[in-house]
């Protein structure tokens, strides 16, 4: 999974947390270094927190989406405004949860972004 955070304290703590939970997780501090990663490498899940340095998270989003990134994708945000959560959704997100959190519903919705990955792998794109 990629995790794109620029607190590195919760970053560490979620790192570590996936870890626990078997994940494997990269740590991009900012949302350039995300959008590198996101490119270069294919991901499983993607967590991106919005309010990043140098790049946002919706457009980091919109820019691995235009990229052809598929990865499911979880905003992990402050923002938790009606418009923002509708913009995040819009950009690409398929989930989007407010901090502060319960760790168990982040888990929970890991393991469902998870699941869908491994559900559409195998599948043919509608009118192939």
């Amino acid at each position: 999974m990629l995790l794109v955070e620029d607190d590195r304290e919760l970053a560490a703590m979620l790192a570590g947390l996936f870890a626990e939970q078997g994940y494997a997780a990269d740590l991009a501090a900012d949302g350039q270094r995300g959008l590198h990663l996101g490119l270069s490498r294919a991901y499983d899940v993607l967590i991106v927190d919005r309010g990043l340095p140098a790049l946002d998270g919706v457009d980091l989003l919109r820019r691995l989406r235009g990229r052809g990134v598929t990865a499911p994708a979880l905003l992990l945000t402050g923002y938790g405004a009606l418009a923002d959560r509708v913009a995040g959704l819009d950009a690409g997100a398929e989930d989007y949860l407010v901090k502060p959190f319960a760790v168990e519903e982040l888990l929970a919705r890991v393991r469902a972004l998870h699941r869908r990955h491994l559900d559409g792998a195998g599948m043919l794109p509608l009118g192939a």
